[in-house]
């Protein structure tokens, strides 16, 4: 069931899938919007109830007038659905919120699979160059360099103006510069990670861009019995490229979460 959620200050499109099976909520990377977990949704459904939504801004969620912070907007939905502990999966951004969350309220995350994560406080997952010509074409208002920069650096796999990351991306890139003036960064987590006590499974995609690469290794090697996963297939949009094994290891993690 699809429904709009009331946030401080606004609301996002959620939907909830219902059902007995122990709560899974599904974080997007900035990247995309919900939908990039289309593929991989077949796989959790009847054995679990999966949640999903659209950060403001995304998908089928308005764009915000207000200040906000991804982390609140998380809470916001869980306790609109009446979850109180869940496993969180999230890819990218929805990975850093996933890791915001299951530090700032420990009790409420039973585990973690996270899919080229970000998170707050993490230093030297842009590159400067990347950064500066995104600026230059968001400028010049050029979707379509955008798109395809974007697709250069995201999407090595697939790098087809006219393939699934592209649609994703040309959905979600709007939404980089709406939510901009509003989107209050989380409190840092990056210097955290060895307080995480829960199952965790971070993957990263061997064709992603070299410095999330890094950078995930870093974070593997920081929380405590994390197992690293390398997703051949994958560049930055693993939920897109290897669904089934995005979904065999979100299922991991619920096993172990118990």
């Amino acid at each position: 069931m699809d429904t709009m959620v009331r946030v401080d200050g606004g609301e996002v499109w959620a939907d909830d899938t219902g059902g007995e099976g122990p709560p899974v909520v599904l974080l997007h990377p900035g990247v995309g919007d919900s939908r990039v977990w289309d593929g991989v949704l077949p796989f959790l459904t009847g054995r679990h109830r999966v949640l999903r939504y659209d950060a403001r801004g995304f998908g089928r969620s308005p764009v915000p007038g207000t200040r906000y912070s991804q982390l609140r907007d998380l809470t916001a939905v869980l306790d609109h659905f009446g979850v109180g502990r869940t496993v969180l999966a999230g890819s990218s951004m929805g990975g850093a919120t996933a890791l915001s969350l299951a530090l700032a309220e420990p009790d409420r995350v039973a585990g973690l699979a996270l899919f080229a994560p970000g998170a707050t406080g993490a230093t030297g997952l842009a590159s400067p160059e990347v950064d500066a010509e995104i600026v230059r074409l968001a400028e010049a208002r050029d979707m379509d360099g955008l798109v395809a920069l974007s697709l250069r650096v995201w999407a090595a796999v697939d790098p087809s103006p006219d393939g699934v990351a592209a649609a994703a991306l040309r959905s979600a890139i709007p939404g980089w510069f709406t939510t901009y003036p509003y989107d209050v960064k989380d409190a840092p987590v990056h210097d955290r990670l060895h307080e995480l006590d829960v199952p965790c499974v971070l993957a990263l995609g061997e064709r992603d861009q070299r410095e999330v690469i890094a950078v995930n290794e870093e974070m593997a090697a920081r929380i405590p019995g994390c197992r690293l996963v390398r997703l051949a297939g994958s560049d930055h949009f693993p939920t897109l490229r290897e669904p089934r094994t995005v979904a065999e290891l979100i299922l991991e993690v619920c096993g172990r979460a118990g």
